[in-house]
């Protein structure tokens, strides 16, 4: 393998100083047309690759957008493993970046120091939260001139950055008078973290209104809580609802991942869905169409959400807007074979 071509080859290439090389491979028009032609030429023909790191520093621009998730553990693996809405997320997101010629990096924010130290040193354009974070967190970022998104986060942070979020109250309005109307009384809610999750808590908020538009009291005995969004979760809380809750016949579960847990469990023990229980979801992911039941959710366009979030922080880096935007994006129910009327 020959030796790396460097950017004086480039120049001695082009019978030009190294100097001029430099302000044409960075965009600054201080050399002849006739020149510069030469220098890219020489470029060409030499398979020059400029070293990115070093372009990135001298622009102060890396092409280069950060998603950031929050990290409960050393790695971010079981997010991509166990929850799909995320791979669909990101599959948006991805879509929208190269196509404006941006490079995707993915990291897990440990502590704030931790979170700005990677910022700085990959000299990230802009940021994409996803998720919700600590305060602390939030706070640190306010020093950092880098624009940023938060997606899917109802905090009092949100009005110091753009924020992008679904309708997620009402979609558990709509989840749950859906099984209302179909006779169901007992109707559970399965959550992550109603605390240290602002999304279900917006979808408990729609849960509990829409029950009690029905006349019916709220139980928290109807109320389960796992700890991440996951199938293997989701198929424990299924064994829980058959061993301890034999009243309930109805459930609204967070995340179709969640859902699709449940039935499977609900499945094994040789209950019938929906004719024994009807599932709902929340998100619609590419898996929820494909289920034996198909499963009833309530849609928000995952990867449309990544697009929007996407473009949001490209035009946030490009200076195209004058005011943080914030955008709500609907959600509708889509009925499919898991929910049935009350037997």
């Amino acid at each position: 393998m020959g030796e790396k071509i460097t950017i004086r080859d480039v120049a001695k290439h082009a019978g030009v100083s190294a100097a001029s090389v430099s302000y044409v491979l960075n965009g600054i028009n201080k050399v002849s047309d006739e020149t510069k032609e030469r220098i890219l030429t020489a470029v060409k023909e030499l398979n020059y690759e400029p070293n990115l790191t070093a372009v990135s520093l001298s622009k102060q621009k890396s092409n280069m957008i950060g998603v950031m998730f929050p990290l409960t553990d050393d790695s971010l693996s079981t997010i991509f493993k166990d929850n799909h809405y995320y791979s669909e997320m990101i599959s948006g997101i991805e879509y929208v970046i190269r196509k404006h010629g941006y490079d995707l990096v993915i990291s897990g924010a440990s502590s704030p120091a931790d979170c700005l130290k990677w910022i700085r040193t990959r000299n990230i354009d802009g940021l994409l939260f996803l998720g919700a974070f600590p305060h602390r967190l939030y706070e640190k970022m306010k020093a950092l001139s880098n624009p940023i998104v938060l997606v899917d986060t109802y905090e009092r942070y949100e009005r110091d950055y753009h924020h992008i979020s679904v309708d997620d109250e009402y979609g558990g309005y709509l989840a749950t008078t859906h099984l209302v109307n179909l006779g169901h009384k007992e109707i559970a809610f399965v959550a992550h973290h109603l605390v240290n999750s602002p999304v279900d808590k917006k979808r408990y908020i729609g849960y509990e209104k829409a029950l009690k538009e029905a006349g019916i009291t709220p139980s928290k005995t109807f109320v389960f809580e796992v700890n991440e969004s996951s199938f293997d979760n989701g198929y424990n809380l299924g064994d829980k609802l058959l061993k301890d809750h034999k009243d309930i016949r109805a459930v609204f579960a967070s995340s179709d991942t969640l859902a699709l847990g449940i039935m499977k469990a609900l499945q094994e023990k040789g209950k019938k869905i929906p004719q024994d229980y009807s599932i709902v979801g929340f998100d619609d992911i590419t898996f929820s169409s494909y289920a034996s039941p198909s499963l009833t959710t309530i849609r928000q366009d995952v990867f449309n959400k990544g697009v929007v979030a996407a473009t949001s922080v490209i035009q946030a880096i490009e200076h195209r807007f004058s005011t943080l935007q914030h955008v709500k994006l609907s959600v509708e129910l889509i009925i499919r074979d898991s929910t049935a009327k009350r037997g």
